[in-house]
């Protein structure tokens, strides 16, 4: 083994979909820049699916570490950096929701 993998999944809000490729760019920039990840080896962000809540986009990347604790450490730096991305992007991470559209016509008044 000479690498470990990250694999992960962040969500944006709906909201925010008109950020989703600024914050795609700057995540593979951080990734790219990363001095424990190996950028010889392949490196994906992409936007990959609008889920119930979220628009979701993926990261995957190979640390250059196989050591366990190590590499625990490097995702740690790296799902925080991903955080960081998001917010300095005035967007938000995505959180289960629900929506409930009440028709015209339908009012609540107190008995």
């Amino acid at each position: 083994m000479t690498n470990r993998r990250i694999f992960a999944t962040a969500g944006i809000r709906y909201a925010d979909a008109g950020k989703m490729a600024d914050i795609v760019a700057a995540v593979k920039k951080m990734l790219e820049g990363h001095d424990e990840i190996d950028t010889s080896q392949t490196l994906i962000v992409n936007f990959n699916r609008f889920a119930s809540s979220s628009l979701d986009f993926f990261i995957y990347a190979l640390t250059k570490t196989t050591n366990w604790i190590k590499f625990h450490e490097v995702k740690l730096d790296i799902l925080l950096k991903i955080i960081n991305i998001i917010e300095e992007h005035g967007t938000e991470c995505a959180f289960p929701t629900s929506t409930i559209h009440v028709p015209d016509g339908i009012s609540m008044t107190e008995k």
